[in-house]
């Protein structure tokens, strides 16, 4: 009986000190509901960097730089875009210029950030203004653009209190 005893009195004292302990374990830990060490919190900082790499792609785009476009996609999508980028119809072709690019949208989807743009694409004396929508998700540490396909979302209704 006095084994059963000391078994039972040593699971209440390990009950009764487990919040402590883990209470403990939280103190290098931000609160919860603070912002992250960027200043922002993941969801604003996802938006941020996702704008950023589609706005840089963008400005490529507009300044011709087919290299410093390049450098924006993610690693798999990178061959592709070596093998049509500056092809008769790419993004980089000779014979287009880009007059205008403007994001339009950025929210989260199934897949990592959705950042939709229009741009407007002059070949000569025609101009012609397409939907894209480039998907945005994080490798490691850094984010890079991983898809861009036709189309494109209207940015979402803000709500007024």
């Amino acid at each position: 009986m006095g084994q059963q005893h000391r078994r039972a009195a040593t699971a209440a004292v390990l009950l009764a000190l487990l919040p402590v302990a883990l209470t403990a374990c939280g103190d290098d830990e931000a609160p919860a509901g603070s912002a992250p060490a960027t200043g922002q919190a993941p969801a604003q900082e996802a938006a941020a960097k996702s704008r950023e790499r589609v706005q840089a792609y963008l400005d490529a785009l507009a300044a011709r730089d087919a290299a410093a476009g390049r450098s924006q996609l993610c690693a798999p999508m990178q061959a592709a875009f070596d093998a049509g980028a500056t092809g008769p119809n790419g993004d980089f072709a000779d014979h287009f210029t880009v007059p205008q690019a403007t994001i339009t949208d950025v929210r989260s989807g199934p897949h990592g950030q959705e950042v939709s743009a229009t741009v407007t694409v002059a070949a000569g004396s025609r101009t012609a203004t397409r939907a894209l929508l480039f998907t945005v998700t994080r490798t490691g540490a850094d984010w890079c653009i991983s898809g861009e396909t036709p189309g494109g979302r209207t940015a979402q209704p803000t709500v007024s209190p």
